[in-house]
């Protein structure tokens, strides 16, 4: 009996035929199925968690640094303010103390010229308006020792409660006694002179 290949090769082709065609219905249903994590798709689940976790760490500390550094801005702009505050106030108080020398000045040459004006009526011989130049010179001398020492009260009471509104020009600049005073002495002396030259 002949053996029927064609047969038996159309019978192999058939069975290889439902063979993967089986094996493909399980793939299918298999891929539908939740399937358990491989070990690789676990060790990429784990690294986006990782990177997400590094990700929000650096973000903190960033957020950390730039919220530092506003901070540090912001006590570097007091500090300059308060510098500059300082500085002003500095300024303000040494014109006041030199408006202070200036008006102890004057109150040491009143007090010179009143010493000297009242040791010359004392001593010299003088006629009448001799009398009375040195009389007047030593009222004037002692009018602008007056004005001298209310000017300086003034000013160190100007300067006790001296803030940074007030500019320099304005909190030293002398009031009408620390004016006076001077123009005072200046001629406080004058008449003194005139008093001794006329005896």
């Amino acid at each position: 009996m002949p053996v029927p290949w064609l047969r038996l090769i159309d019978t192999a082709l058939d069975l290889s035929d439902v063979v993967r065609r089986t094996r493909g219905r399980n793939a299918h249903t298999e891929s539908r199925q939740p399937s358990a994590p491989q070990p690789a798709s676990m060790a990429g689940g784990i690294e986006a968690h990782l990177a997400g976790v590094v990700v929000s760490a650096l973000k903190d500390v960033f957020d950390r640094d730039s919220r530092r550094l506003d901070l540090e801005r912001e006590q570097m702009e007091a500090g300059r303010q308060q510098a500059e505050r300082l500085l002003r106030l500095e300024l303000l108080r040494q014109a006041g103390e030199r408006e202070i020398v200036r008006q102890r000045l004057v109150a040491v040459a009143a007090t010179a010229g009143w010493v000297a004006a009242l040791a010359l009526s004392t001593w010299l011989p003088a006629t009448g308006a001799a009398r009375w130049l040195l009389g007047l010179g030593w009222l004037l001398l002692l009018a602008a020792l007056l004005c001298s020492f209310l000017e300086q009260t003034r000013l160190s009471r100007a300067l006790a409660v001296a803030d940074e509104r007030l500019s320099v020009e304005t909190s030293t600049a002398p009031a009408a006694a620390g004016v006076a005073a001077p123009w005072l002495v200046g001629i406080g002396l004058v008449a003194v002179s005139l008093g001794v030259l006329m005896r």
